[in-house]
């Protein structure tokens, strides 16, 4: 298999093609089973038989990190699971760009106002029009005026949130779908008029970093004005600020490990070097001034400690970890939304032990008090957990003069031009665009050295860059050919600036 490539095909079938323990890890972002925006690609968490097959493609012991949202993570472990991982743990990558999307039941009610739920006949009616047509749902979407699968889920699913077209939206369908007149009573049914006693502007706002909305449209809905309404009808009035959903904070990914062939972790790793974890080379980092510190006291304040009996270790060895402190299993992106989340803490302090034997109860374990000297100078508890920002620039890095295509090929939104116009060529249309500076942490933290990453879900190929900057190698699949196209522009501009030296992150 040809490394540091984006491969366009199925993953299933690109694997089955690969050797038997030919990768060191694995670092993906799959579909999330969430049918985001109304993406095919999206309708399913994978199948066992693909974890089955990177199993198979991984060396004994080597890792898996994989991304899912919150409402299918299980899911998405269990197939894991049983397709032969070990499950180690779950990493929470957190951030403060995610939208709420809860129903609010109040304003929903008001909307109803007597009205019945759409019929299966009415959603047959706009079904048969849509075969006329020869459109795909995300084109009737754009055509309407929203892109996030409004045909396929709120008129025409199978869900509880089942609602009637406003008028406007229903006039644009028929002309689209060649519908008749047979449900125009139903669509020019009363709503409750609402009371309007304000403005605000939208929530929508902060860095897009883990994937939750589309870059472009969170620009062209940022700071938008809308309607702060009250309820008109009593039944409103009693669900008023009821809703149906929470406001997306964080994503999981899972760990997993497939089985050692040897009989310890150390062996294991003497023969494929796969099995640990590279907990030094993914430290949390001090501070530049607590850094120093620890390396002006390190040398002095050690020396001639002894810690196990009558042996003698002299400073070097006692040390502490100046790289900063033990990874966690929580990944932050230092936005204001989530720091503010962390309480602010004292100054850690430092304890100087004197090698003495800790008192366990008289248990016999012989566990020695260990000199330690990390501290720092207090602050957010957010400084004990690694922070991956995104750079502004990193998403659309090396697109520029990339080919324009027509917006319902790639999904995604021009500002200028609504939901219905042309991708800017500088454009990442990827709807799910992962921070360069998680992946690198995530490769570094599950590869060796000059070790080989398999993304079997490339996208638009933020992996691929943090291989290329950490290092790996890399083998990527991706389905789509527009974002395999994508994923190559980008890794080659991340190369060429790490080869230069130039990093914008």
């Amino acid at each position: 298999m040809k490394l540091n490539t984006v491969i366009c095909g199925d993953c299933l079938e690109v694997m089955r093609g690969m050797e038997d323990n030919s990768v060191d890890s694995i670092v993906t972002d799959p579909p999330y089973g969430w049918s985001f925006m109304g993406k095919k690609w999206d309708y399913n968490v994978p199948s066992v038989e693909i974890w089955q097959e990177c199993l198979r493609v991984l060396k004994p012991g080597g890792f898996i990190l994989c991304a899912c949202g919150t409402r299918t993570q299980h899911r998405m472990t269990v197939n894991i699971e049983d397709a032969g991982f070990e499950i180690r743990d779950i990493v929470a990558w957190v951030y403060g760009s995610g939208f709420p999307k809860s129903h609010n039941i109040g304003k929903a009610i008001d909307k109803i106002n007597g009205k019945p739920q759409p019929t299966e006949e009415f959603k047959t009616f706009l079904k048969e029009g849509k075969e006329r047509s020869k459109l795909t749902c995300e084109q009737i979407d754009n055509k309407i005026g929203n892109g996030s699968g409004i045909f396929s889920q709120h008129y025409t699913g199978n869900n509880s949130q089942i609602e009637y077209p406003t008028k406007e939206k229903y006039e644009i369908l028929k002309d689209i779908l060649i519908l008749d007149d047979s449900f125009d009573y139903l669509i020019d049914w009363a709503e409750a008029e609402r009371e309007v006693i304000g403005k605000k502007k939208s929530s929508i706002g902060g860095t897009v970093c883990a994937g939750e909305r589309n870059a472009e449209f969170i620009e062209e809905h940022r700071n938008k004005e809308i309607d702060i309404t009250i309820p008109t009808t009593e039944e409103a009035k009693k669900y008023e600020g009821w809703g149906t959903a929470l406001k997306p904070a964080m994503e999981l990914w899972t760990l997993a490990r497939k089985p050692l062939s040897e009989s310890t972790v150390a062996q294991n790793v003497l023969k494929h070097g796969t099995g640990g974890i590279n907990i030094d080379g993914c430290r949390v980092g001090m501070s530049e001034e607590d850094n120093k510190m620890l390396e002006a006291k390190s040398s002095k304040e050690f020396k001639g400690v002894k810690p196990f009996g009558n042996t003698d270790i002299k400073g070097s060895a006692l040390k502490p970890h100046t790289q900063g402190r033990f990874p966690a299993n929580l990944i932050h992106d230092g936005s204001e939304e989530v720091v503010g989340l962390f309480p602010d803490t004292k100054p850690t302090k430092p304890h100087g032990g004197d090698g003495g034997k800790l008192d366990t109860q008289n248990m016999g374990w012989g566990f020695k008090r260990m000199p330690c000297k990390l501290s720092d100078n207090g602050g957010s508890a957010s400084r004990f957990f690694y922070c991956a920002k995104a750079s502004k620039s990193e998403r659309n890095k090396g697109l520029e003069g990339f080919e324009e295509k027509p917006m319902t090929e790639y999904g995604s939104i021009k500002k200028s031009e609504g939901r219905t116009g042309i991708n800017t060529p500088q454009s990442n249309s990827h709807p799910t665009v992962k921070p360069i500076s998680l992946m690198r942490y995530l490769c570094r933290l599950i590869t060796p050295k000059d070790g080989t990453v398999l993304d079997c879900f490339t996208g638009s190929g933020s992996t691929g860059v943090a291989c290329k900057l950490e290092g790996f190698n890399f083998i990527g699949i991706e389905k789509d050919s527009e974002y395999v196209k994508i994923a190559e522009a980008r890794i080659k501009a991340w190369k060429k600036e790490a080869e230069q030296g130039v990093l914008g992150i």
